[in-house]
């Protein structure tokens, strides 16, 4: 596969990197985007997150990881069995419902206060506490919400959802154990030379540990999936279903059930590290002519099996965690990641559809840009990827009545929705396409852009108005696609969208 680097899509030679130095902020996987919160809301949610985050020692450092934000781990037992997690999430419901009953008590006798009882501090807690201990399909849910729906959420739940998705708890040594003897054998230890005790890092699905291999004394990261979370998933997004119709935590409108059953994908997949493996395998394959700018991690399939994963481990550090970087240090970084997108669409038919920007690590020493986590990894139909193609380059030529006729080819349209419906989506997807318009600056600055905006504005008409769900390949995508103009947004990238864009479809025969 060749791949060239030509003067319309990379504006920036390959920077020269500073001494990167980490930004202060919170301990979470992606920054806060919902609308603002009243003080209130903030002061409540802020004394119930402080709660959670257990003091601890921190253990020493090394120049890399000093680069790297604090996460205060705390250890639990992961409820594993369906009735052990149907129980945690009853309590849950019993818990808010009575919450909510002492704050509306509170208030009428002069308590301090405002907004919806439902959202209190202590309710906000209770969430924290248990969305932690779950793990799984429900920190999974809350990631794909606070991506897709950031602006339809009450700020403090919208805090929530993303202030817990990298502060899992980890679970005790003998729960992993059982876990690496069942995927590795009894002899496990065996595999490494060293093998770090505590992990690294806790997520919805699993943590990590810190070794290094005895063969070849590779420097690894130990993938470990908590125990029932596979199993669990069609009953832990039942139950959750459930548990947020119940309670009312969510506004009215929103499409629950199709974010739902997207999760119900998109977890099974990233439950099975057997797929992960392959799928990293693959990726690390499409980028072989690319690494002078990104280092995709090596998998050891001998120290991995369907509940573990073992691969390279990167020293990178997450690209929106360093304050030092140059413009034109910025404007690579968005460059790269904003054509490496467009390429999944256009050339491979195969993208990695996490958008979470902990994904790509800049590693200053190397100058190169280290890509992670490949469990929502999925292929896309050509006739599909033709159609859209089309329709985002109808859109690039402001050309209404093609946006609308693949629109229907596609089936974000029936061809009998109101005029509302219609004027929305087609004004949805000429935002989305903006960047790369034929009227468009050569040079696009997202500092100022408001496209994710713009559309998420949209979306209450088009959840109301619309007649049919739109494709199901399209939750992943637009997520991806949002999360990297809002990444490049969030590093004030300038980047020459609208010549990236023409290379990419003449390169691969959409002109």
């Amino acid at each position: 596969m060749q791949h060239s680097h030509s003067v319309s899509s990379k504006p920036h030679a390959k920077p020269v990197p500073p001494t990167p130095t980490p930004q202060t902020l919170p301990s979470t996987k992606a920054e806060p985007v919902g609308g603002p919160a009243s003080q209130d809301a903030n002061q409540s949610l802020q004394a119930a997150l402080d709660k959670v985050e257990a003091t601890s020692p921190a253990p020493q450092k090394t120049d890399v990881e000093a680069t790297r934000p604090v996460h205060v781990l705390r250890e639990s037992k992961v409820p594993s069995s369906r009735m052990g997690r149907l129980w945690n999430y009853g309590g849950l419901a019993a818990g808010i419902m009575g919450g909510a009953i002492t704050e509306g008590i509170g208030r009428a006798f002069g308590g301090s206060g405002t907004g919806s009882v439902l959202l209190s501090a202590g309710n906000m807690e209770r969430l924290v506490s248990k969305l932690s201990k779950m793990r799984g399909a429900a920190l999974k849910l809350g990631q794909m919400m606070s991506f897709q729906d950031s602006k339809m959420l009450p700020a403090p739940l919208q805090e929530v959802l993303q202030r817990v998705q990298d502060r899992a708890d980890y679970m005790p040594a003998w729960q992993r154990d059982k876990v690496l003897v069942a995927n590795l054998g009894p002899q496990w230890r065996d595999l490494f030379e060293e093998f770090e005790e505590k992990p690294i890092a806790a997520a919805s699905i699993g943590q990590v540990h810190r070794a290094i291999l005895k063969e070849g004394s590779r420097r690894v990261a130990v993938k470990i999936q908590f125990p029932g979370v596979a199993d669990s998933i069609n009953s832990d997004l039942d139950n959750l279903s459930i548990l947020l119709t119940a309670t009312k935590l969510l506004p009215k409108g929103l499409y629950l059930n199709k974010t739902i059953d997207n999760a119900r994908l998109e977890l099974g997949w990233e439950c099975d590290y057997e797929r992960e493996a392959q799928c990293a395998i693959r990726y690390k394959e499409l980028l072989a002519n690319d690494q002078d700018t990104f280092l995709v991690p090596t998998v050891y399939l001998e120290a991995s099996g369907k509940q573990v994963l073992t691969m390279d481990f990167m020293d990178g550090v997450g690209v929106t965690r360093i304050k030092s970087f140059t413009q034109d240090q910025k404007d690579w970084i968005g460059t790269q990641i904003l054509q490496l997108c467009l390429r999944e669409i256009t050339e491979f038919r195969f993208m990695q559809t996490d958008p979470n920007w902990t994904n790509f690590l800049y590693n200053a020493k190397t100058n190169k840009l280290e890509l992670l986590d490949f469990g929502a990894s999925r292929e896309y139909p050509d006739t599909f990827v033709k159609q859209y193609v089309q329709l985002l380059a109808a859109a690039s030529r402001s050309d209404r009545e093609t946006v609308k006729s693949l629109s229907e080819s596609l089936g974000y349209l029936t061809g009998h929705e109101s005029r509302v419906m219609v004027d929305a989506h087609i004004k949805s997807v000429l935002t989305l396409a903006e960047p790369f318009l034929a009227s468009a600056p050569e040079v696009y600055d997202f500092k100022d852009q408001s496209i994710t905006e713009r559309v998420k504005a949209l979306i209450p008409v088009m959840l109301a108005e619309r007649l049919a769900p739109p494709p199901e390949e399209t939750y992943s995508l637009h997520r991806k696609l949002s999360g990297a103009f809002l990444l490049c947004a969030k590093m004030e990238s300038k980047v020459r969208c609208k010549g990236m864009f023409e290379e990419s479809l003449k390169k691969n025969g959409f002109m």
